[in-house]
């Protein structure tokens, strides 16, 4: 007897031990675990028979898995305790293994199909009164295995990687519909759930790695949530949880909570919540203690406002710097008190430093911020380019890239606040130039250079590339001749690198730096600039010609901007064999990949439009205009994407441009009068169509439109394009129809314009028939509509589209001198043509006087509005 009681103590001591950890773990979470749905947890153990009870008021009891709370030790000896236990181990096994085959097919299973089943996975509202549903938020939430858990959240997020197409219908930020509940309403709850559920299970977790599992899982949810769409407060709990865990005693959980604020920071920034949350009072001291274990002991010290920091100032404050920001460089440069957990062994560049993974983590958030909430973080510009410098002059290759890469962002943030067209609000302050060239000094007189010149790890150069082609162009004028020498001279050199990737990031940066207003009229700097990128057109990597090909089409841009601002004295500097070089490379270029032909055929626009008479007179010139126009023919009529056609038509209607050029009398013209007609009518891309028009609205006189058949293919191509230009077979093109009739009504206009009278045959045989009312309509809407070259300046390039098109006001002022031109000498030359002009006369008659009619009414319309208002 004695002896059996010895055994079971034994037995229950190694009982004890074995569920010590989860005894624990459902310590922590009952209370949270209680309002998950109101069921036992011995629902997950197939061996027991008990049921959910509530009690009399109606308040769940605590949860506990009947298998430990209602059984006691006297009831089982030894070897039905053991059978219990190994039940109750292989079941967790089983469940493990389903979701591992879960897994698997949510890895291979297309996502558009996996959606389809989005409501048997992710519920749409909490669990109250009865069982809840089978979910993996339900096996995240109250499994008893946590390996169980963590293949739940695994599951999980694989399900919402990729998810942001999908979750993008999500909304909730209307009144709620009584009637019915629209599917982005549904949507909505269950992302709504998912934050809750996740959040539940995040304070309920002891287990480290299931508590990684849960916070990656949060990290892919809010990657691809559209918190724009759904009504604040999402993130707030959220973020106010995960703080504490930044300073977890296990390594994994702090990386996985710092790769979580990361996404934070990231996710459609900025957002005005976000921004707060930023903005917030934080303190460092009450998470500079490690080892800590437990939310509860964590989450009350940040709360408390005006909490001071370590050196006695108070952090946060409206005036004071960013508390993650300053969180994320004290992981980076601040030394550890002493190891959290025996993970962490071997995994710090330095025995006193965070661990690699952690200082890695936290460099990336700290791009992240730099790049969303700019304004945020230039307070400590210096402070962050100098963090920058040091990583990069550190050993470790992956501390080295981040910190180049935290310098590129740093640079990125300062250009996009003061271009023209940043979105940027009026209060928003900008970095004053004074401090960007300290900046930028301080940088390039630091390791950044040997960063460059170290040909061992080639990943570093390229990095470093980007990082010095991120320099403000104001900034970049103002600092030392020496300096801006230097820079210049790493980057042509790389641009003979054998690695790839260097190269294409020198060739890349020299693409930048052409468009510099302090370099762009050195004609030394643009021949080496230009001879450097013609033979990068020639490498073998496809990455690199890319790259090449984009730099030309900005050095060719740069090109244009000098012909106009500097004149003739820059044209003849330049040498003629080099621009011939680069029209044979362009024209070459076109016939490359579509990455490539792209820019090639942009660039080959800008050189057929700074040719000039010396040039076009010389014999050498005449094959390689041919071949390029033929190029830019070939590539408007191909099969192309729409990107490189829409860049082609650009690039012929700027070669129209040069009043140089033998347009209307060459080979070519017609060919590609002929090839933007097509275009113009049959394309299925209406922003294609958009500036093809456009193309064929920019000669200036009637010569260059050839003679009068080509004139009426011209005329014919465009009004039938007017006529149909709401016919399409993709939806989403609907949104340019306004841009697209405004075009048409424009080359039309500027047509009539130019006119002669052999050319009035063709136009009366398009406005005698049926289709005159729907052209005359179009015409007349369109001289009504205030907004549409507001609409129609939305495609393309900044500043591109504001050259194709002119306010209605400029085209009712075309029109009556077109009238006025039509009953003036040009009625006194075309007498043998009366019926011809009549026809056309009373087209343009009927327009105006329709347009004055409506005006004159909705004048009327107004003045009665405000008669009638007290």
């Amino acid at each position: 007897s004695q002896q059996n009681k010895k055994r079971k103590s034994r037995g229950k001591g190694k009982k004890a031990g074995a569920e010590g950890k989860r005894d624990a773990e459902e310590g922590e979470g009952d209370e949270v675990k209680s309002t998950g749905g109101g069921v036992d947890q011995s629902a997950w153990s197939l061996g027991s028979q008990s049921s959910s009870v509530t009690s009399a008021s109606g308040v769940t009891p605590q949860l506990y898995p009947s298998w430990k709370k209602g059984s006691s030790d006297s009831e089982f000896s030894d070897p039905e305790g053991g059978m219990q236990s190994k039940l109750r181990l292989y079941q967790a096994r089983v469940r493990q293994s389903a979701l591992q085959c879960f897994l698997a097919v949510v890895k291979c299973v297309e996502k558009r199909i996996l959606y389809g089943y989005w409501s048997s996975f992710v519920p749409d509202a909490p669990g109250i009164g009865g069982p809840p549903p089978l979910t993996l938020l339900t096996i995240a939430l109250k499994d008893p295995s946590p390996k169980v858990r963590a293949g739940s959240l695994q599951v999980l997020s694989a399900l919402l990687e990729g998810s942001r197409q999908f979750l993008s219908t999500a909304e909730d930020t209307s009144a709620p519909r009584q009637a019915f509940t629209p599917f982005s309403a549904t949507l909505a709850a269950s992302v709504r759930e998912l934050h809750r559920g996740l959040l539940l299970a995040l304070v309920a977790e002891s287990s480290c790695q299931t508590l990684t599992q849960v916070l990656k899982c949060l990290a892919h949810l809010v990657s691809n949530v559209p918190y724009n769409r759904l009504r604040p407060g999402l993130l707030s709990p959220l973020w106010k949880q995960i703080r504490p865990y930044i300073r977890h005693r296990d390594v994994n959980v702090r990386v996985s909570c710092l790769t979580l604020f990361g996404a934070l920071v990231s996710t459609q920034a900025p957002l005005p919540e976000i921004q707060l949350l930023l903005q917030q009072p934080g303190s460092t001291s009450a998470l500079n203690t490690p080892g800590v274990r437990t939310p509860q002991e964590l989450s009350h010290n940040w709360r408390r406002p005006g909490t001071s920091s370590p050196g006695g100032a108070v952090e946060g404050g409206p005036e004071g710097p960013c508390w993650l920001l300053q969180l994320c460089v004290s992981l980076v440069t601040q030394p550890r008190e002493e190891p959290y957990s025996d993970s962490d062994a071997g995994g710090s560049s330095g025995a006193s430093l965070e661990p690699s993974p952690v200082r890695l983590e936290a460099l990336q958030v700290l791009a992240h911020l730099v790049k969303g909430y700019f304004s945020l973080a230039q307070a400590s510009l210096l402070e962050l380019g100098q963090l920058s410098a040091r990583c990069l002059a550190e050993q470790e290759p992956s501390v080295q890239l981040h910190g180049a890469k935290l310098l590129e962002e740093l640079g990125t943030g300062i250009i996009q606040q003061y271009r023209a067209d940043a979105n940027t609000p009026q209060s928003a302050k900008l970095v004053p130039v004074c401090q960007v060239v300290q900046f930028w000094s301080d940088v390039l007189s630091g390791p950044l250079i040997s960063a460059l010149q170290n040909e061992q790890h080639p990943t570093l150069q390229t990095s470093a590339c980007d990082t010095i082609s991120s320099i403000l162009p104001q900034a970049f004028s103002q600092l030392p001749d020496k300096t801006q020498v230097l820079c210049i001279t790493l980057l042509l050199g790389l641009t003979y690198s054998e690695n790839s990737l260097v190269k294409s990031a020198a060739v890349r940066a020299l693409g930048v730096y052409i468009l510099f207003p302090c370099l762009r009229e050195d004609v030394m700097f643009v021949a080496d600039t230009a001879n450097a990128i013609l033979t990068a057109l020639d490498d073998r990597s496809p990455n690199v010609r890319a790259k090449a090909a984009w730099s030309l089409g900005n050095l060719t841009d740069t090109l244009i901007v000098n012909m106009q601002s500097v004149g003739l004295e820059f044209q003849e500097e330049f040498s003629d064999m080099l621009l011939l070089n680069m029209l044979r490379s362009a024209t070459k270029a076109s016939g490359d990949k579509d990455r490539v032909k792209s820019n090639a055929v942009r660039a080959l626009g800008n050189l057929l439009h700074f040719l000039q008479p010396v040039h076009l007179g010389k014999p050498v010139f005449e094959q390689p205009l041919q071949e390029a126009m033929t190029a830019l023919i070939e590539t408007v009529r191909g099969d192309a994407t729409m990107k490189v056609r829409w860049n082609a038509c650009y690039a012929l209607g700027n070669t129209f441009r040069n009043r140089s050029l033998p347009l209307g009398s060459a080979v070519w013209s017609k060919e590609a009068y002929s090839a933007l007609s097509y275009v113009v009518t049959s394309c299925k891309n209406f922003k294609v169509r958009i500036k093809s028009a456009a193309a064929l609205s920019v000669p200036s006189t009637r010569d260059c439109y050839g003679d009068v058949h080509q004139f009426a293919e011209v005329w014919q191509a465009l009004a039938q394009a007017l006529e149909h230009s709401e016919d399409t077979e993709d939806f989403l093109e609907y949104r340019y129809c306004a841009s697209l009739r405004s075009q048409l009504c424009r080359a039309l206009l500027h047509l009539l314009s130019l006119c002669q009278p052999e050319d009035l045959p063709a136009l009366r045989s398009s406005l005698s028939d049926q289709s005159r009312p729907v052209l005359q309509d179009l015409l007349v809407r369109y001289l009504g509509d205030k907004d549409v070259a507001l609409v129609a300046g939305v495609d393309g390039p900044a500043g591109e589209e504001a050259v194709d098109h002119a306010a209605p006001e400029d085209g009712l002022m075309l029109l009556n001198e077109t009238l006025t031109r039509l009953k003036g000498p040009l009625e006194e030359t075309a007498l043998d043509r009366s019926e011809d002009l009549k026809t056309v006369l009373s087209f343009l008659e009927d327009v105006v006087r329709n347009f004055e009619e409506i005006k004159e009414s909705d004048c009327n319309d107004s003045s009665l509005q405000l008669s009638k208002s007290p």
